[in-house]
C-alpha cells in the first residue's frame, strides 16, 4: 500500500466502510516522533518542498519538518515568513 520509505509504512492499516457501503481501507493515525532539531527562520517564498532541499538534499523529506512543529496542516508552516520554527537534524 506504501513505499517501505514513506511515513505511513509502519502504521496499522485497517478496513472501514464508506458512507455508500463500500469498504475502504484507511490508516490509522501515527504517534509523531520527538524530534530534535535547530530553529529556523522561514525565508519569502519558502516550500517545505525548498527547506528540505536545502537542508537534507532531498526535497521528499518535508515531512519531517512537518512532524516537527504541531500544525495540522504543513502548508501553515511556511505561510507566514520571518516565522521561526523547528527543523529536524538528519
Amino acid at each position: 500500500m506504501f513505499l517501505d520509505s514513506s511515513r505511513y509504512n509502519r502504521v496499522r492499516k485497517e478496513e472501514a466502510r464508506a458512507k455508500d457501503g463500500r469498504v475502504v481501507k484507511i490508516v490509522t493515525l501515527r504517534r509523531l516522533p520527538a524530534v530534535s532539531g535547530d530553529p529556523m527562520i522561514v525565508k519569502e517564498n519558502d516550500s517545505l518542498h525548498a527547506i528540505a532541499q536545502r537542508l537534507y538534499d532531498n526535497p521528499t523529506m518535508f515531512w519531517h519538518i512537518g512532524d516537527a512543529n504541531t500544525e495540522l496542516q504543513t502548508g501553515d508552516l511556511i505561510g507566514e515568513p520571518g516565522r521561526t520554527i523547528d527543523v529536524p537534524e538528519q
